[in-house]
C-alpha cells in the first residue's frame, strides 16, 4: 500500500491525568524517542499533512513550533470533552482525526479506515470488543453538542457518541488499541513494538 496523504489534521491528546499509572504517560520514554507524545507524533508525522498536540500545558521539549503545533486546553478541568470543544474551536478544518498519546499501536491502515468512512458522520470511531471513543474522526458540527453538555456539567465522550450520527467501525486485534493507562500496559505495548 502506497503511504496516504491524509488531508484532515491529526491532533495528539496528551493532556491527561495519569492517574492509574502515576507519572506523566506522555512523558514516558518509548521505543526509540524520548517520550510516547514524541513517539506518536513522529509516527504519525509524515502521513498528515498537519498535526497537533493537544495538552493542559507546555511540556514537550521536542515540539519545534509550539504556536503551530500545540493546542492548550482552555479551562482547569482534566476532560476530553474541554479538549475536543478547545480543538474544534482551533482547528480550520471541518473534520480532524483525533487518536490519544496512550494508543501508540494503531496501525495507519486502520486510521485510513476510521477516515475513509467518516463522511456522512458526525463522528467515526474505532470499535473492537470495546468503543475507542477517542480513536476517530470527529466533526466541527459537533461544537453546540459539546458547549451544551459543558454547560451542563456532562465531560463523558461515550454520551457524545450517542448523542450525535457516530459510525462505530470494527477491528479485530485487540493489541492494536491498547491503551497505556498502567505500569502493565506500557510493559506490555514495550514489548509489542521491540
Amino acid at each position: 500500500m502506497a503511504s496516504p496523504s491524509f488531508e484532515i489534521p491529526c491532533v495528539i491528546l496528551s493532556g491527561g491525568r495519569s492517574s492509574r499509572m502515576g507519572e506523566d504517560k506522555a512523558l514516558l520514554p518509548f521505543s526509540n524517542a524520548n517520550s510516547l507524545t514524541e513517539y506518536q507524533y513522529n509516527r504519525l508525522k509524515p502521513y498528515f499533512k498537519n498535526i497537533f498536540v493537544s495538552s493542559k500545558i507546555d511540556k514537550f521539549d521536542f515540539l519545534k513550533n509550539k504556536t503551530k503545533d500545540l493546542i492548550l486546553d482552555k479551562g482547569e478541568e482534566y476532560s476530553p470533552i474541554v479538549a475536543l470543544e478547545t480543538i474544534l474551536e482551533s482547528i480550520n478544518s471541518q473534520k480532524v482525526f483525533i487518536i490519544t498519546v496512550d494508543t501508540p499501536l494503531v496501525k495507519i491502515e486502520s486510521i485510513k479506515k476510521l477516515i475513509d468512512n467518516s463522511f456522512k458522520y458526525d463522528a467515526t470511531v474505532a470499535q473492537t470488543k470495546k468503543t475507542h471513543n477517542l480513536c476517530g474522526v470527529f466533526d466541527k458540527s459537533n461544537l453546540l453538542q459539546i458547549k451544551a453538555m459543558l454547560k451542563n456539567d456532562i465531560h463523558k465522550v461515550g454520551f457524545l457518541l450517542k448523542n450525535i450520527n457516530t459510525n462505530y467501525v470494527d477491528f479485530s486485534l485487540e493489541n492494536e488499541f491498547i491503551n497505556v493507562n498502567e505500569k502493565d500496559d506500557y510493559l506490555k505495548a514495550k514489548a509489542l513494538i521491540s
